[in-house]
């Protein structure tokens, strides 16, 4: 098997409250391969999010160390952690969070020139990943003129844009109807499919999570099988 594109070795999160410290992971283990796709099915307030801000570099653990690739990120300076998630990581978030004074176009090109693309060439590829998820004729339309359904379409599209190694998911089509998840979903996985990314995608869906290579959980703040 190829060797990991992303790894959580003992990593442990702790949040400071009033009423103490809170642990949400200690002592996590997880480990993506290069083409596999894993569901992570836990209920809410079990570490969901803080577990993909961690392997996304959106957070430092406390403990333990997050690899991407062969490279170890926990201690590396904030400007090296924002170059590995721009060259290495796609994130895709529940609700979309595309700039609305942009164009569904432009929204999946500026990533790619932020990451020293030329702006022909980004817009070639956004094109394309607009046309594989079937949005061509969207392209100038900023957010507020598509659907639900076609705003995630491109937040995914922006994710893939720069070829990321590894894409996380966090419940991306969890504020979809039914019929649309289930579009976007397929599409989201026909991609990750076929450019060979390693995924970890949080769902509440056990139908979604069932169509992924394995699935995980969290208890006790640890990632077991599920």
């Amino acid at each position: 098997m190829n060797d990991p594109a992303l790894e959580l070795r003992a990593v442990s999160r702790r949040f400071k409250t009033e009423a103490g410290e809170l642990s949400v992971l200690e002592d996590a283990h997880l480990t993506l391969h290069p083409g596999e796709i894993v569901a992570l099915v836990a209920p809410s307030g079990t570490g969901k999010s803080t577990l993909l801000h961690l392997a996304g570099l959106l957070e430092r653990p406390d403990a333990g160390e997050v690899y991407v690739g062969n490279q170890a990120a926990g201690t590396l300076g904030d400007d090296a952690r924002t170059e590995i998630r721009r060259s290495t990581i796609g994130f895709v978030y529940q609700f979309h969070h595309l700039l609305p004074e942009f164009s569904a176009l432009e929204n999946i090109s500026l990533p790619q020139m932020a990451a020293g693309v030329a702006q022909a060439t980004a817009d070639a590829r956004s094109r394309d990943l607009m046309a594989r998820f079937g949005l061509t004729g969207r392209e100038g339309h900023r957010p507020g003129k598509l659907s639900g359904g076609e705003q995630q379409r491109v937040a995914i599209a922006r994710a893939l844009a720069n070829r990321p190694r590894v894409l996380l998911a966090d419940e991306p089509t969890g504020n979809l109807d039914v019929g649309t998840s289930e579009r976007v979903f397929a599409e989201l996985l026909e991609q990750v499919r076929e450019q060979g990314v390693a995924a970890l995608i949080a769902t509440h869906n056990p139908a979604l999570a069932a169509r992924m290579d394995r699935t995980v959980t969290l208890s006790g703040g640890r990632v077991i099988r599920g």
